[in-house]
């Protein structure tokens, strides 16, 4: 290695320029390896990060902004949220020779089974009744069935009888009605996987079965709805492989009420 000296210094001088700039080298390399580490474990904090990245969700479809479930058969079936709700379901996605559904208390869904060109089997619509009840104050008084009604679109109306009006959400029916007599709360969540990863369906224990690939039954307990969803998701996070396969809000959207446990 060449040494350049500097001929205005001494020996000595030269001598300890070199040592200063040796420390100061030394100091730079020691940050240097400092900073090195310090990226390492970012990347290795960023691979690890990769491996429990949770899996895609499903595309959302428009169908997601209610309730909603998959029957055995593949049918459609919706359900209000709210009063709002209630009252878009029926004026926008209520169609030709889709079935209405409504259980006989007060302050319930709007359910749809949407036809889609399909002839609507007697099992789809007692699942849809399953459904209807479940998503009702039936649950919330813990009542074991309910009485649940299905009509077809020309029944139902916002036509209201002299001197009567009717309020968001609500609606007559007129004509005969086909009755779902104690139709039971049953109720249960799983996954159903898409191209893209898996969506959190509930509804009626027997259609869940037939299109989820993870699921449990939810009955009434003592739990809160947070609570169970956190459970939940732990259990199909087992069943799954993967660490956090839909997110826990969208499991939370799905239960209903308070008070919940798994079956």
């Amino acid at each position: 290695m060449d040494l350049e000296l500097s001929l205005e210094k001494s020996l000595e001088e030269n001598a300890s320029s070199y040592f200063e700039k040796s420390k100061l080298a030394k100091k730079k390399l020691a940050g240097l390896r400092e900073a090195m580490a310090g990226m390492q474990g970012k990347i290795a904090k960023s691979e690890k990060a990769k491996e429990h990245k949770p899996a895609e969700k499903s595309k959302r479809h428009w169908f997601q902004a209610f309730h909603w479930f998959r029957a055995s058969s593949g049918h459609l079936v919706i359900a209000g949220k709210d009063s709002k709700s209630n009252e878009t379901i029926v004026k926008k996605h209520l169609d030709e020779k889709d079935i209405f559904l409504h259980a006989d208390i007060q302050g319930a869904a709007s359910t749809v089974i949407k036809e889609e060109g399909v002839p609507i089997p007697q099992e789809t619509l007692e699942e849809a009744a399953q459904f209807a009840a479940v998503w009702s104050k039936a649950w919330q008084q813990r009542l074991a069935s309910v009485d649940v009604y299905a009509v077809s679109k020309e029944q139902v109306s916002k036509r209201a009888p002299a001197g009567e009006a009717i309020g968001q959400g609500a609606f007559m029916i007129y004509g005969k009605r086909q009755w779902f007599r104690k139709t039971p709360l049953k109720f249960a969540l799983g996954l159903i996987e898409g191209k893209n990863g898996f969506s959190a369906m509930s509804g009626p224990p027997s259609a869940i079965k037939n299109n989820c690939i993870a699921f449990f039954e939810i009955g009434f307990g003592a739990k809160k709805k947070s609570d169970l969803a956190k459970e939940l998701l732990e259990r199909l996070a087992k069943k799954t492989g993967k660490s956090q396969p839909v997110s826990i809000d969208e499991i939370i959207a799905t239960l209903p009420g308070e008070g919940l446990e798994i079956a």
